[in-house]
C-alpha cells in the first residue's frame, strides 16, 4: 500500500468519526491538487510553532473539540524538541523521510526513520519529538481536538544567593494562536524548581 493510500484510509477513518458525531458534515474528497490549492498557515493548534513548518487543515477544526486532520510540510534539518498533545494523534508520512523518537529529550538514539508510507503514533499527554535531515517531509496527522502543544520542561541551574544552585526549568506552551515560536510568542517562563 503506497503512502497516499494509507493517508486516504487515515483521512476516512476521521471522516467516518466525524460523521458519526455529526451526521450533516464530514464528506470530503480531496485530491493531491486540491490539497495542495488549500490556504498554507505556520502554526495552529496541534502544531510546534517552528518557523518555516507549513501545516494545512483538511478537516474539522484542531481547537474545536471533534475529529481534525491537518498536513504538515516540514523543511530540511528542521528539529521539534520534546512535546506533548493533549489528545491521542497518529499520522502518515506522506513523502520524505522523518525521524521521530518518544521520550522527554531528543536524543539519536531514540530516533527511527520513517519513510514514506510509515505510521505512528503520539498517545496523548506522552513526550514525543521529531526531525529531518536533508529532505523535506510531509505528514499527515488526524485527532480529536481541542488539540494543543505543551514543550517538556528543560532544566538549568543557576547560582544561587546563599551559595546553593538553583533549578529551574522552562515551560513552554502553544496552543496554536500565533505563527512564531513560543518562546519569541512570549509564551515561555523559567519556573523555579523545589
Amino acid at each position: 500500500m503506497n503512502a497516499r493510500a494509507i493517508a486516504a484510509a487515515l483521512c476516512g477513518i476521521a471522516l467516518a468519526l466525524a460523521a458519526h458525531a455529526d451526521p450533516g458534515s464530514g464528506q470530503a474528497r480531496l485530491t493531491p491538487g486540491e490539497i495542495a490549492s488549500l490556504g498554507k498557515g505556520g502554526a495552529g493548534p496541534g502544531t510546534s510553532g517552528i518557523d518555516g513548518i507549513r501545516t494545512t487543515v483538511l478537516m474539522g477544526d484542531p481547537s474545536k473539540p471533534g475529529p481534525y486532520a491537518i498536513e504538515i510540510r516540514v523543511p530540511p534539518h528542521t528539529r521539534i524538541a520534546s512535546h506533548t498533545h493533549r489528545d491521542a494523534r497518529s499520522a502518515v508520512v506522506v513523502s520524505g523521510t522523518w525521524y521521530f523518537g518518544y521520550g522527554a529529550a531528543l536524543t539519536e538514539d531514540r530516533l527511527k526513520q520513517l519513510p514514506a508510507g510509515s505510521f505512528y503514533t503520539e498517545p496523548a499527554d506522552d513526550a514525543h519529538f521529531a526531525l529531518t535531515r536533508d529532505d523535506p517531509a510531509v505528514v499527515y496527522i488526524t485527532g480529536v481536538g481541542p488539540t494543543d502543544t505543551h514543550f517538556t520542561p528543560h532544566p538549568r541551574t543557576r547560582p544561587g544567593r546563599a551559595g546553593g544552585p538553583i533549578v529551574e526549568t522552562l515551560v513552554i506552551s502553544n496552543t496554536g494562536q500565533t505563527d512564531r515560536p513560543a518562546v519569541s510568542a512570549g509564551k515561555a517562563k523559567w519556573v523555579t524548581v523545589q
